[in-house]
């Protein structure tokens, strides 16, 4: 390949994106026919062309208008005119395959754009490319709940297979002093720092809430006045856990003892943040919360399965009676019969409550070894079962009524205490 050839087909093959080779293969097809117009332009050493036979020259001849060889000038803007006719067809040849007519819905859009604007249209073509991968990165909106995007106007139809709606949790209402305790500790805290924090909340509550199951309430008791920041602790992990249940019995009590009458007594054992008191009391009712540790408004310290601090007397003698003394219409036990004594818990609350008074529970689905045992336990401490609740998956809601009965003897009690594992402590995995 000559200096000339070799400069032209690398010009080439720059400005097309296609091999040297090809170009230079071009170039030669095109010399094989420019030579016998014009031969006398293709004497340079080293530019040699296959000659072709005396007999295919002399039909190409005849059949082939002779050109006048005189004018240089013509010649060369001969052959220019030739390189250029080669150039647009290896253009034409590197063009990306265009879609068929069918498919095309603007014909404008396959118009060659002019040669000055060719520049500027990648420049917004790669100009546009960040925004189309913004817009494809970017999630799709939410629909509309029962709707699809292919028909907007028509409601989906629910299949019989689909779990049951998600009953909305209204959520205790906290104090505001421990909502302004709370930021004032995780104000300086960075969000990794308060997720650590969490975490760490939520392994104490575990703790804590596995030894009041396996323990006694003396004990339960003697820690927390030991350590009552263990009774924050718990609590605070425990409101924590009550957002991800379905539901809350204590919203559910709420719902239901709203409608009882003004006035109405109400004992909340094992309350907690007293949250029945904190949404009933405005309401005219009398809620009386007891728990281990006393926050100084609503909440009574006290031990309910030793004894509570309010009147009401046992049978006296061998004949049953309902007590006297009682000033208790409801007794609510929500997630509170803990201890390895509860039996005595349910003793307290048939001591306070007033004839045909209501006892009413709910307990972790997941406790019990037999309900018809945890029944007839129940019933066996002076109640009648009225209603039962167990379409919730993970709470069972009781509502008992109270009765006469007679004095236990100590060894009869001894005895129902000893059925108090039909109620299995809750454990957690270690992790």
């Amino acid at each position: 390949m000559t200096g000339f050839r070799r400069k032209l087909a690398a010009k080439a093959s720059r400005e097309l994106g296609i091999p040297v080779e090809l170009v230079d293969f071009w170039i030669r097809i095109a010399a094989v026919e420019l030579k016998h117009e014009m031969p006398q332009l293709f004497d340079v050493p080293g530019w040699s062309v296959p000659e072709t036979s005396n007999a295919a020259k002399s039909d190409k001849a005849a059949k082939k208008r002779k050109r006048p060889t005189s004018d240089t000038s013509s010649k060369l803007l001969s052959a220019e005119f030739n390189l250029e006719k080669l150039m647009d067809k290896l253009k034409e040849s590197t063009k990306p395959r265009q879609p068929e007519p069918a498919q095309v819905t603007n014909s404008k859009a396959w118009e060659k754009p002019p040669k000055k604007d060719k520049k500027k249209g990648k420049k917004s073509e790669q100009e546009k490319r960040p925004e189309l991968a913004r817009q494809i990165s970017q999630p799709k909106p939410l629909q509309p709940k029962g709707k699809t995007p292919k028909d907007k106007g028509k409601p989906a139809e629910e299949s019989p297979s689909r779990p049951t709606k998600r009953v909305k949790v209204v959520h205790p209402v906290e104090d505001q002093s421990q909502k302004a305790k709370k930021a004032k500790e995780d104000e300086h805290l960075t969000p990794l720092q308060r997720s650590m924090k969490q975490s760490l909340d939520g392994a104490k509550f575990r703790m804590i809430n596995e030894n009041l199951y396996k323990s006694d309430s003396q004990s339960a008791f003697q820690m927390m006045q030991e350590d009552p920041t263990i009774y924050d602790e718990y609590h605070t992990g425990f409101r924590h856990q009550v957002h991800s249940w379905p539901t809350n019995p204590v919203e559910q009590y709420v719902s239901k003892l709203s409608d009882y009458p003004p006035r109405t007594v109400i004992a909340d054992l094992g309350c907690g943040d007293a949250a029945l008191a904190r949404r009933l009391v405005p309401e005219g009712m009398s809620v009386l919360s007891f728990d281990l540790v006393s926050d100084g408004k609503y909440v009574v310290e006290a031990d309910a399965c030793k004894k509570l601090p309010l009147p009401g007397s046992e049978p006296s003698g061998s004949e049953s009676s309902m007590g006297e003394g009682h000033i208790v219409d409801v007794t609510v036990c929500s997630l509170s019969l803990m201890s390895t004594n509860w039996p005595t818990c349910i003793r307290e609350a048939w001591r306070v409550l007033k004839e045909d008074g209501e006892l009413q529970i709910a307990e972790v689905a997941s406790r019990f070894t037999s309900v018809k045992d945890f029944e007839r336990l129940i019933c066996s401490i002076g109640f009648r079962l009225i209603t039962k609740d167990d379409s919730n998956s993970h709470f069972t809601l009781f509502d008992f009524k109270k009765v006469a009965r007679k004095s236990f003897s100590e060894k009869e009690w001894s005895n129902i205490l000893g059925k108090a594992s039909v109620l299995k402590p809750c454990e957690y995995k270690r992790r």
